[in-house]
């Protein structure tokens, strides 16, 4: 894995950028997981998350994004304000790490370019792919049979400025719909552990990155002509 995005950095680092805008950069956020485990809260960051991403911005309105990034997710019965779950008690953590591409969308026209002061909110989707460990439970308490992988889609709203000529600084919250159950262990995939299941059958698992994001741009200027 860690192969590969050294590999995407040289190429994009060496390409010819004579009609683009490139930008390179890190995310520092948190993460919290919503399912049928602990609190229900949408945004509410308890495990640090961190990665890097690369933006191809091909207009001033729109961009193709890529990103890897890996956090801790945690949850505990005992935080939740339901009291079935207060009392059942559970708790899990699990280790994911994501690979995502997809496009992002500027509400305002974001011409790095421009010597004027930059600002738009922006919504960015696409698929994501997860990398975990499949969890189930016995006797209460969570354990993991294998690592699992997942298709998942990001629905990301976030603010971005510019803060210096050749740095971009966004505030960006994403919930991630993962095509699976198991993250924290109430709808086991192993067909060996079928009846281990709990919790609402007929809905998958969710989680969050909340953070920030900090690019470099560089590139020659674009023309975004039409023709």
């Amino acid at each position: 894995m860690n192969r590969f995005f050294i590999l995407l950095f040289l190429i994009f680092g060496t390409a010819s950028v004579h009609s683009q805008i490139h930008e390179i950069g890190i995310y520092l956020g948190g993460s919290n997981y919503i399912g049928d485990i602990g609190p229900t809260k949408y945004i509410d960051p308890n495990e640090f998350a961190y990665g890097i991403l690369y933006k191809w911005n091909k207009s001033p309105r729109h961009s193709w994004r890529f990103s890897y990034t890996q956090s801790k997710i945690t949850s505990r019965d005992k935080d939740s304000d339901m009291p079935s779950r207060r009392q059942r008690g559970y708790d899990f953590e699990n280790n994911i790490k994501e690979v995502s591409a997809g496009l992002e969308f500027d509400f305002f026209k974001f011409d790095l370019h421009d010597t004027k002061p930059q600002f738009t909110p922006y919504v960015y989707s696409g698929l994501s792919y997860v990398q975990y460990d499949g969890l189930f439970f016995v006797n209460g308490r969570a354990k993991s049979d294998s690592s699992h992988g997942s298709v998942a889609i990001p629905m990301t709203l976030g603010v971005k400025a510019r803060i210096f000529d050749h740095m971009v600084l966004g505030l960006e919250s994403s919930v991630k719909y993962v095509f699976g159950d198991d993250l924290d262990g109430s709808g086991p995939k192993n067909k060996n552990l079928t009846g281990q299941g709990f919790g609402n059958i007929n809905s998958d698992d969710w989680y969050v990155f909340t953070g920030l994001t900090l690019t470099y741009t560089f590139g020659n200027k674009p023309c975004f002509c039409t023709d």
